[in-house]
């Protein structure tokens, strides 16, 4: 399948090395490729540069995000909360109609520091600001409860864990599961439409409370029933 993943940080990076080793044609996509590549600096979180980890990965062509999505069957926006809807525009709302979006983001606000808030919740969810800014695309939210080496293999933590699924295209949701499948993922809940969204993103302030609790980010919930 042709993918399309937006964003350049360790998100993105698991996504697109884990789709490329899994098969598929992918593109990554960011604002602008040459200032993408021309960082040497690691990340706000010690993470190498892009264009060490593009050279470790050669499969995986970089683009503008309109270039990006243009051949795309699937468009994964692994793009930080506050980036998402830009880079979806600046994608194209026309190149985007009937396409399976997976989003992946969170709508975190870090303007009062660590831990941060959530800048949309209770009666709204990014994944539906999404949705709502392109009526056309199919969105599907996913992966956002997981830190990004689970999201890709989740059979790393040694048993099973849960992953959810909030959309209001049946057919984007089943093309969603199978990949999250894919990836090793054994019980996907479907939780309902695309505003169900609004339960797993306010997830976060647990997961980030856990977190600074356990000391890593390898851990995942667990639903027993």
């Amino acid at each position: 399948m042709k993918i399309a993943v937006l964003g350049t940080g360790m998100v993105g990076q698991a996504l697109a090395g884990r789709l490329v080793e899994l098969g598929h044609d992918v593109v990554t996509g960011t604002r602008d490729p040459q200032a993408t590549l021309a960082r040497t600096e690691p990340d706000g979180m010690g993470n190498p540069p892009y264009a060490a980890w593009a050279t470790e990965h050669p499969q995986v062509r970089l683009a503008t995000f309109a270039d990006a999505v243009a051949d795309a069957e699937l468009v994964v926006n692994a793009t930080g909360g506050a980036a998402a809807i830009p880079a979806l525009q600046a994608a194209g709302a026309d190149a985007l109609a009937g396409k399976v979006v997976l989003d992946i983001s969170n709508p975190l606000d870090f303007s009062q520091g660590f831990p941060p808030t959530l800048f949309v919740k209770d009666t709204d969810s990014l994944g539906e600001q999404i949705q709502r800014e392109f009526p056309q695309a199919r969105v599907v939210k996913s992966l956002n409860t997981l830190t990004a080496e689970l999201m890709v293999r989740p059979t790393s933590l040694g048993e099973a864990s849960s992953v959810f699924v909030s959309g209001d295209d049946a057919d984007a949701k089943a093309t969603v599961t199978e990949l999250l499948q894919s990836f090793g993922h054994t019980d996907v809940i479907d939780l309902g439409d695309i505003s169900t969204a609004r339960g797993t993103e306010m997830l976060l302030p647990v997961w980030l409370r856990l977190m600074g609790a356990l000391g890593t980010g390898m851990f995942n919930f667990k639903i027993v029933r």
